[in-house]
């Protein structure tokens, strides 16, 4: 499972990088198909696996508002805070048990902790597919998907 959250982060930090070459005005424009902007929708994604991996823990969802993180400078510090917050966890919690029962703030839902883990990944990778359409729309390369060749196993 660990090396699932690693491809994506792998992933999202070439959004990143790729993000660089646009406008502030290009990456807050609101966008049809998703959840907003592109900066929104990378915001989103931290927002999601942050929330969901501390109810994992057994911990307060902590509420991360847009409007501190408008920029691609701050989106990417958060990312890596959020990130630095979780990533020992995941890799050392790598063998989890589907009957391990979670509950949420936001939902009346129970959920067991693998179904959680799985939703987080594929959360990413949705929202991922629709940055890459955004690109094509803006005549630009999107960053590739592959998670062969990344070196992440």
């Amino acid at each position: 499972m660990y090396h699932l959250f690693k491809y994506n982060w792998h992933v999202r930090d070439e959004w990143f990088r790729w993000c660089k070459q646009l406008t502030a005005e290009d990456l807050l424009l609101d966008r049809v198909g998703g959840v907003g902007s592109i900066l929104y929708t990378l915001f989103h994604i931290i927002d999601v696996e942050y929330s969901w991996v501390r109810a994992i823990q057994g911990e307060e969802d902590k509420v991360i508002e847009f409007k501190k993180y408008h920029t691609l400078e701050n989106i990417i510090s958060l990312s890596y805070a959020c990130r630095s917050d979780i990533e020992g966890f995941i890799e050392k919690n790598s063998q989890w048990l589907d009957d391990e029962h979670v509950t949420v703030s936001w939902d009346d839902e129970e959920f067991t902790k693998l179904e959680i883990l799985n939703h987080v990944i594929v959360h990413e990778i949705h929202h991922l597919g629709q940055l890459s359409v955004w690109a094509r729309e803006l005549n630009l390369v999107p960053v590739g998907a592959h998670y062969i060749g990344r070196g992440l196993r």
